[in-house]
């Protein structure tokens, strides 16, 4: 049984000694005694209450209590002990068995974890989980049709069979980056109104052997359960790449996963009902496996977007934004011929950041003029105050301008300017692709020409101008982008006097003796040719530059003035001043 005070106990500086003569004089009413304790409750008859220091477990104070007829109560508090170490006791089993359930539970976790590595990370998606429809794409108009005619096959197979026609099992989206081809497979989502599974390819792909095997089967076991269905697997030469490509061949994962692939595909299993869509921006280097008829029947060219497609595009990304009845879509789409439906896309949100930042109410050319400067040179960079400075890279710019002007026509400059931009040195100047060339990829040995010409322009002015002393490395990066487009000329298209000769990729590779050597397939004089050559070719275009500057050193002179006045000059100035003074 336990004993406890009612009273509130102070300390006291009342001594051991002085204690004991005021138990022995009658003065104290009660104490309170802690065995374990080195103190005592005391209550005098007064109403004082003390706590006074004392012996451990003093035997005095409970004699002299005794003595002296003192109301004595002994707090025992080894009961209290003992319970409290009870709970202690209990609260660590417990924690020990918070502890295992959670070291099972997540060993459970991570067993289901290895059981469900040969399980598809594939997405079912149904008509109404896609907003984009094919009217949603724009720019790709051929692409579209031949998409739309899949999801026939799919809705109306009959009308097929009846003509003995078989559904295509494979379709394969060819493109460069930023064109749609995604965009194009959530329409076809959007559209077809059957199961639609998607998929990146490099979810196939583990550290474990087999993985991506198994996720396959799994994938396509899916697809059979919704047939009719569509498959989409995105970037697909991340697992498509060509077999035995490595050194000695090659029997990884990857290789086992494309094989898996291969035989779901056209194997003996039937896939009747079940259509694969891929996409890709590297077909040229895709396991011939997988592109001939029967895998994938249908290869669809996703290309750049023409004049007409930019112009659809911008007004598809311009439909949600304040647009300005000023601006007109199809001059902007003649001033971004090569952008992607991607970098239009870009090109129309920086518009409306641009406008936000102006704090306007809608967006102006002045807008979409900075957007474009800043998706295709980067941000602008701290202002030029030397005029030294400003006089060296003005002749360099204009320079390249008159050459352009030249080779070109005067529409192909399309802006100059001193103002410098990250990722160039000083200014720069715009020039405007060519619609055929970027259209129908092929290029000439004229066209390249000119392009070295008007990359060498800026070192030619400065030539002309400050001597072949003082020229500087303004020109540095042009000079590097020459040379690259020279050696190609030589090595890769045959535009040299060394003839029709690819020289890009001469070299085998031979094993033995446990190394790797390299052993080249042109001889030591070819490539003192292919040197000459290129050393050559860049001499004759850059003293071409240098006389098409001769000739034009007035329209130089007069456009570095205004340059290095103004800072820029538009496509509307360039051709006032360029039409009058420019002798071709």
């Amino acid at each position: 049984m336990f004993f406890k005070s009612n009273y509130s106990y102070s300390n006291s500086n009342t001594s051991y000694s002085d204690l004991l003569l005021e138990m022995d004089s009658g003065n104290i009413e009660s104490i309170y005694f802690y065995p374990r304790k080195r103190e005592i409750d005391v209550l005098y008859k007064n109403g004082k209450k003390e706590k006074v220091p004392i012996l451990y477990n003093d035997q005095l104070i409970i004699e002299k209590a005794s003595e002296n007829n003192i109301d004595l109560t002994i707090n025992n508090n080894r009961k209290e002990s003992l319970t409290a170490n009870s709970f202690a006791s209990v609260a660590l089993f417990l924690i020990f068995i918070i502890a295992i359930v959670l070291i099972l539970r997540s060993t459970s976790k991570i067993a289901s974890r290895a059981l469900g590595f040969g399980k598809n990370k594939a997405k079912f998606i149904t008509i109404d989980d896609v907003d984009t429809r094919f009217e949603d794409v724009a720019g790709v108009p051929e692409a579209a049709e031949e998409l739309k005619e899949v999801i026939k096959f799919l809705n109306e197979p009959k009308k097929f069979s009846d003509l003995g026609a078989k559904v295509p099992k494979g379709v394969l989206l060819i493109g460069p980056p930023g064109t749609g081809k995604t965009l194009l497979a959530k329409a076809i989502a959007g559209e077809s109104g059957v199961p639609f599974l998607t998929i990146a390819a490099s979810e196939f792909v583990e550290l474990f052997v087999g993985v991506g095997a198994s996720r396959v089967r799994d994938l396509f076991e899916k697809a059979k359960e919704k047939s009719p269905c569509i498959i989409f697997i995105d970037e697909i030469d991340s697992i498509g790449r060509q077999r035995g490509s490595g050194i000695g061949g090659g029997n990884d994962e990857r290789e086992q996963t494309l094989n898996q692939l291969l035989t779901e595909l056209d194997g003996f299993a039937d896939n009747s009902g079940i259509i694969v869509i891929a996409a890709t921006n590297r077909p040229d280097i895709l396991d011939s496996a997988l592109l001939r008829p029967g895998r994938f029947d249908r290869k669809i060219e996703v290309m750049l977007p023409d004049l007409e497609g930019r112009k659809k595009i911008l007004s598809v990304h311009s439909l949600s934004k304040p647009l300005s009845k000023n601006v007109d879509l199809a001059y902007w789409a003649t001033r971004t011929v090569g952008f992607s439906g991607a970098d239009l896309a870009n090109l129309m949100n920086e518009s409306a950041i641009h406008c936000a930042r102006d704090e306007s109410k809608s967006i102006n050319d002045f807008h979409i003029e900075n957007a474009l400067d800043k998706v295709t040179l980067g941000l602008r960079t701290s202002i030029i105050s030397s005029l030294n400075t400003k006089k060296i890279i003005a002749y360099n710019e204009v320079g390249r301008a008159i050459v352009s002007a030249v080779r070109n026509g005067i529409d192909s400059v399309d802006k100059i300017t001193i103002l410098p931009r990250s990722g160039y040195m000083g200014g720069y100047t715009k020039i405007n692709p060519d619609e055929d060339v970027v259209s129908s990829g092929l290029i000439s040995k004229k066209l390249l020409l000119s392009k070295i010409e008007i990359a060498l322009a800026g070192r030619a002015a400065e030539t002309i101008v400050f001597g072949k002393n003082e020229i500087t490395q303004c020109s540095i990066n042009d000079i590097s982008y020459a040379t690259n487009i020279v050696r190609e000329m030589v090595t890769k298209y045959g535009f040299s006097l060394i003839g029709p000769l690819s020289l890009e990729n001469s070299k085998e590779t031979l094993l033995g003796d446990g190394f790797v050597r390299n052993k080249s397939l042109i001889a030591d004089n070819t490539y003192s040719r292919i040197d000459n050559e290129i050393i050559n070719i860049s001499k004759i275009s850059l003293n071409n530059a240098i006389n098409i500057i001769l000739k034009n050193r007035i329209l130089l002179e007069k456009l570095v003035e205004i340059l290095i006045t103004k800072e820029t000059i538009e496509n509307n100035i360039f051709k006032k001043i360029t039409f009058d003074l420019l002798n071709v």
